[in-house]
């Protein structure tokens, strides 16, 4: 038996540790099939609104209503612009006052007073007159002191500009219950509608009511432009509703409109294109026909500018053809040279200066006067 005890405990310890495999081995392999145990999902809790919580209507913000704005009054506006034309050192009355401030004039000064004035675009007829008879007046009067001879040059430029022409805007209907119509014309580019803007402004200021007509259908944003304009003052504008509309058609529904609601005035914008005289013609014919119809035309009023000088004469003799133009309305009359166009358009149409503007303000349009423009010019 104790023989057999040395052979005996190998084999139990071999026979435990088979047994002991036997177990443990195939758990740890069923361990390493088994999927992978899920994560648990969060729990997500939807937020519930309390029963007695009611939401808020939606909020609708009004915009406002535009502003609108008092136009300075007409009656201060001439001492103004005759104060810029001063200040801006008229180069007209500059070389004019220093060629006559001379001891003695010579026949060159005259000649040199003579092209100063052809130069500022008066036209040759006009300046000859001038210095003719400034000439006649220091010879037989015999004047050397300068204030003398500057007076003597202001009363003579005042006649040739001509102080005793008709300038009222005539802004009154033809008839009880019609309102004045005024038709404005002129090449895109001189200030046209900003023109009508304005003398809108001025009207208002004189408490008078004003429809405007947007009857320039051709150029992109002119009837945006006018009714901005119009709109500061409180006045309605009366537009198509696209481009290339018939202007005719637009500027009859502006006076009748205007007639409806028993206004004072209607201002007509118009197309200014002159490519072509003839198409031009046409265009303005109509319109004239088709407002006809409802009321007569008070004024037609050309926009020039003031620095384009003989280019601003070619303009004027083309509308003066085919418009009828009753009055000239100045844009940019800034004291340069070519204000002299102010005698020379009066003398090509037999019209006068109605209306001048100095300057982008909006109140910086007034009542030309003859007398305020000598002294601006003269300083």
């Amino acid at each position: 038996m104790t023989d057999l005890l040395p052979w005996l405990i190998p084999l139990v310890v071999v026979v435990v540790l088979g047994v002991v495999a036997a177990l443990v081995i195939p758990r740890t392999r069923r361990t390493k099939q088994l999927p992978p145990t899920p994560e648990p999902r969060p729990t997500v809790v939807e937020p519930t609104t309390p029963p007695d919580v009611v939401s808020a209507p939606p909020v609708t913000e009004v915009a406002p209503s535009p502003v609108v704005e008092a136009p300075a009054p007409v009656a201060g506006r001439l001492v103004r612009l005759r104060d810029r034309l001063a200040r801006s050192g008229s180069p007209l009355g500059a070389r004019l006052l220093a060629v006559l401030s001379r001891d003695h004039l010579t026949e060159d000064d005259w000649d040199e007073l003579e092209e100063t004035l052809l130069l500022a675009d008066v036209g040759a007829g006009p300046a000859g007159e001038l210095i003719e008879a400034l000439r006649t007046r220091v010879r037989v009067q015999g004047v050397s002191d300068p204030a003398a001879v500057r007076a003597m040059l202001r009363e003579e430029l005042v006649t040739l500009v001509g102080p005793t022409m008709d300038r009222d805007v005539h802004t009154d209907g033809a008839e009880p219950g019609t309102p004045g119509v005024v038709l404005v014309v002129g090449v895109n580019g001189t200030g046209k509608t900003t023109t009508v803007g304005k003398l809108a402004r001025v009207l208002v200021a004189e408490d008078k009511t004003v429809v405007l007509g947007a009857a320039d259908t051709f150029r992109a944003a002119a009837a945006d432009q006018l009714q901005t304009w119009g709109s500061r003052v409180g006045v309605p504008t009366v537009r198509a509703d696209r481009d290339g509309a018939d202007p005719a058609a637009v500027a009859f529904d502006a006076v009748k409109q205007g007639k409806a609601d028993g206004v004072d005035v209607v201002l007509v914008d118009t197309a200014g294109r002159l490519q072509n005289k003839a198409g031009l013609m046409d265009e303005l014919g109509k319109i004239t026909r088709v407002i006809t119809r409802e009321a007569a035309l008070s004024e037609v009023l050309l926009v020039l500018d003031a620095t384009t000088g003989q280019n601003g004469m070619q303009q004027a003799r083309v509308f003066g053809e085919v418009a009828g133009v009753t009055g000239i309305v100045l844009t940019k009359l800034d004291g340069t040279a070519k204000g002299g166009i102010v005698v020379a358009v009066q003398r090509e149409l037999g019209v006068p200066v109605k209306l001048v503007g100095l300057g982008e303000g909006p109140d910086d349009l007034a009542p030309f006067d003859a007398e305020q423009f000598v002294d601006g010019i003269l300083g």
